[in-house]
């Protein structure tokens, strides 16, 4: 069961409200943690990563005793992740065993959630892109290019966790200008024990090898936007860096309650029910026309322009008094025509 923390006073409550989980998260706050072993490749890999995080993330940049998979590592993310007000770790350990190993941390509620450690077997630093960069703080477009990050339950669980360590503000709608860098995750072929013998494919469980799965590839890319015959424009893609391949090793599943308790979205009030919260919206009386551009249709009620409050000048007003006074006088003199005509005479049977 989950610990419920009561805060002593308002000024903690606040405090305790704003680190609150949210029906809209803010942008995630990123640490990236050196441990006691990192090469320089390591390094690069950790500078680059957070160059693309900024200016959402913090850096540890003293070297740092952290075993991420044992229970003291675990004690030491949860305590930096309540002080510094951090959800997401990227931890960078170098050992004999598991060279360059990079792991994803994501917690909830100041505790960890789950994890994956993936190791670094090619490195293609940013500053060796003689090209544009992206701007700090830029929302990017993320692409995985296989149908394996939607069925396979580890890929699905690194998948989540790039979208949350790159994952910007929550927008409705952003102009295709905004978008200025795409970070495409690519899966290698399988890999085989000969040439001769194919790649058997993946069984679809958490617990298989890690050795089965193929690798990954991590590539950024800027836009460059130019000029084409229609109203779109040609969309061409720069390299930017860095320019990562790595491999699947250890990871850690969420707990269930845990993860219930991330997934769980709040009760709407009354009020937000009936103002249409939660409900999709329907288009009605839209139409897209040939030329893509967005029609409607608007239904307005009868209206009555009998009480229609008109403006008042005075010498409209002398006019209508004239031409009423001409009529009033019309009508006496029909009147007087009709009282003077002769009676006809009743014929006597």
């Amino acid at each position: 069961m989950l610990r419920a923390v009561i805060p002593k006073n308002a000024r903690s409550k606040r405090a305790l409200d704003a680190r609150a989980p949210k029906e809209v998260e803010d942008e995630r706050t990123a640490i990236f943690v050196r441990g006691s072993h990192t090469g320089e490749v390591l390094n690069g890999v950790i500078k680059d990563l957070m160059a693309l995080k900024r200016p959402h993330a913090i850096s540890f940049s003293k070297k740092n005793i952290i075993h991420p998979f044992e229970t003291e590592g675990v004690s030491s993310l949860e305590f930096w992740s309540s002080k510094n007000d951090a959800t997401f770790f990227v931890v960078g350990t170098s050992t004999k065993k598991r060279p360059d190993g990079l792991t994803l941390v994501r917690t909830f509620d100041g505790k960890v959630l789950d994890m994956c450690e993936m190791g670094v077997t090619k490195f293609i630093p940013m500053a060796d892109f003689k090209t544009k960069k992206s701007t700090p703080g830029y929302k990017p477009l993320m692409h995985f290019a296989s149908p394996l990050f939607d069925t396979h339950p580890r890929l699905m669980q690194l998948r989540s966790l790039l979208l949350t360590l790159f994952n910007g503000e929550a927008i409705e709608n952003i102009a295709l200008a905004g978008i200025e860098h795409v970070i495409s995750v690519q899966l290698g072929p399988l890999p085989s024990t000969s040439a001769s013998v194919p790649a058997a494919p993946l069984p679809g469980s958490v617990d298989d090898d890690p050795a089965l799965f193929p690798p990954i590839f991590i590539r950024t890319y800027t836009l460059a936007l130019k000029s084409s015959s229609t109203r779109i424009p040609y969309i061409d893609l720069v390299p930017m860096g860095p320019s990562l391949d790595l491999v699947l090793r250890r990871h850690m599943q969420p707990d269930p309650v845990l993860l219930a308790a991330s997934l769980k979205k709040p009760k709407l009030t009354k009020k937000d029910v009936e103002s249409g919260l939660g409900q999709k919206k329907k288009m009605r009386n839209k139409e897209v026309d040939e030329m893509g551009d967005l029609r409607g249709r608007v239904h307005i009620g009868k209206q009555d322009l009998s009480k229609l409050q008109g403006r008042k000048v005075r010498a409209l007003k002398q006019g209508l008094e004239e031409v009423e006074d001409v009529e009033m006088d019309d009508a006496e003199n029909d009147l007087m025509d009709v009282d003077e005509s002769p009676k006809k005479k009743r014929k006597k049977d």
